[in-house]
């Protein structure tokens, strides 16, 4: 890798089961490529059904003793588990920049994010309190309370390798379930290194179980066939959500699914420009735009139609675009070759419908590799609404921009998607703010702000943005299942 790590042992290539770092049963291998480059970071084991069924057979022996563990224990295990995290920031980040591309200091900023979570779930581990149900008649007391909802399996993308690690793990761990989890094929290092600092937290042997592999179906498959698995968290793409909803009704697991976004970033003629400018800088273009949350449509009222594109387009040409060991680099190389085949096809579709390049619109190369995975901040003006970039996910550090005249009508163009992850809207209008906000179909509205996610919040979505919640009180009721006891005969 191109970063030196302090510690060597972060460094982790086999898969984790029962306690014990092993080669793939079949001995198989799959390389872990840095976006930059194209050469292999590391091999790390590439996985098959028989060590998806090893992991199933690790949570389900591990299980029983674990739900028994008292919360104030797993609590004290998950704070261990924040500390180490914390402690090793850097050459996490390290791992996050060699193997996913983003710039060093926006991945250390992930590793922070992520350790938020488990910090957050380490102190609701001994919150997960029931309720004492007023009693019917005379003689009987009611209860419900909550229990762990079995051996959860959790399936994560590659844009966020150690936060959507942590917030689909720490809250597993904290209500008192197993878990097996398969991190993506392309940044599965990130995901090796906290689980290994997870084993050094105390984590027991058979509690947490990790797999790789290049076939995520043939190990996604055999959780599903498996009644043992009784809970299934992925985040990714809305057709494998569906997928996974499907397949999974023929042991009716529980889901939470955090799938495709299509995010509106709307810009009345009442707002600070400048505000609105700034929010969509760390809104659109964090992670090189890869982020599910990322304004994919961006709406700006005539009035001020001008003048916001002149400031974003000044402020857009100037991100500086660099491999992730430069540190003045602040847009990296997009995952792969994939990434930047669609991101110059919706540009190319955007352009031929009539939009006018205000900076980007091209691919960047280096001498760091051929087929360049570097792609110019774009932002594009007069965007046809029928554009392949206000209806799919780019993915990637383009802007797309039209203009609307009525409140009514914007409400109308950014409800007009299947999608309903998250929307961001600026104005001064304080009754605007109620209006919109109670209109926007989606699950997580910014308005006057760019940044949304945090760890007491819940994440999540509506339509084919998926559902279930990350995060907050409600990310650990996601792992918990009700049981309500009536007791008789006490009078």
């Amino acid at each position: 890798m191109s970063f030196k790590l302090q510690r060597d042992a972060l460094m982790v290539t086999k898969n984790y089961i029962a306690g014990e770092w092993q080669d793939a049963v079949s001995g198989a291998t799959l390389p872990v490529n840095n976006p930059a480059t194209g050469e292999p970071v590391a091999w790390v084991a590439n996985s098959d059904e028989k060590d998806a069924e090893a992991a199933i057979d690790a949570a389900a022996a591990a299980f029983e003793a674990w739900r028994a563990t008292p919360a104030k224990q797993r609590a004290v295990i998950l704070k261990r588990w924040n500390d180490l995290i914390m402690a090793n920031a850097e050459d996490l980040g390290k791992i996050i920049s060699s193997e996913q591309g983003k710039p060093l200091a926006e991945a250390i900023g992930e590793i922070a994010y992520a350790a938020s979570y488990v910090e957050w779930f380490a102190e609701e581990a001994t919150r997960a309190n029931g309720d004492i149900i007023p009693q019917a008649v005379r003689g009987r007391k009611m209860t419900a309370y909550w229990e762990p909802v079995g051996i959860v399996a959790a399936i994560t993308p590659w844009n966020f390798p150690a936060a959507m690690i942590a917030r689909k793990i720490a809250p597993a761990l904290a209500a008192g379930c197993t878990v097996v989890c398969k991190p993506a094929a392309e940044t599965p290092l990130t995901a090796l290194a906290l689980v290994k600092l997870a084993q050094e937290a105390g984590v027991p042997a058979g509690v947490l179980n990790i797999v790789n592999t290049l076939s995520s179906k043939t190990v996604a498959d055999v959780w599903l066939d498996d009644a043992r698995v009784r809970k299934i968290t992925f985040t990714g793409s809305t057709p494998v959500g569906k997928h996974l909803a499907h397949e999974s009704s023929r042991t009716l697991k529980k889901l939470a699914l955090e799938l495709g976004g299509n995010a509106p970033f709307i810009v009345f003629e009442d707002a600070d420009v400048d505000a609105a400018v700034e929010g969509l800088m760390v809104a659109k273009f964090r992670n090189g735009g890869q982020t599910c949350v990322c304004p994919n449509r961006v709406y700006v009222q005539s009035k001020i139609y001008g003048r916001f594109l002149e400031k974003l387009a000044a402020r857009v040409a100037a991100l500086v675009v660099g491999p992730a060991s430069d540190p003045a680099s602040q847009i990296g190389p997009m995952i792969n070759a994939k990434a930047i085949a669609k991101i110059e096809e919706h540009v190319n579709d955007a352009v031929a419908r009539g939009a006018r390049v205000l900076t980007g619109g091209k691919r960047l190369f280096t001498e760091q590799r051929a087929e360049s995975t570097y792609y110019a901040p774009t932002v594009l003006a007069d965007v046809d609404r029928a554009a392949k970039c206000f209806h799919e996910e780019t993915f990637g550090p383009v802007a797309p921009i039209t203009q609307f005249d009525t409140e009514e009508e914007v409400i109308k163009m950014a409800n007009d998607s299947p999608f309903g992850l998250a929307a961001y809207f600026y104005t001064n209008d304080m009754r605007r703010v109620h209006r919109v906000t109670d209109a926007l179909e989606c699950g997580i509205v910014g308005v006057n702000e760019g940044a949304l996610a945090a760890e007491a919040a819940p994440f999540g979505g509506v339509k084919d943005s998926g559902y279930g919640r990350e995060g907050s009180v409600h990310g650990l009721a996601e792992y918990m299942h009700i049981k309500y006891v009536c007791q008789g005969g006490l009078d």
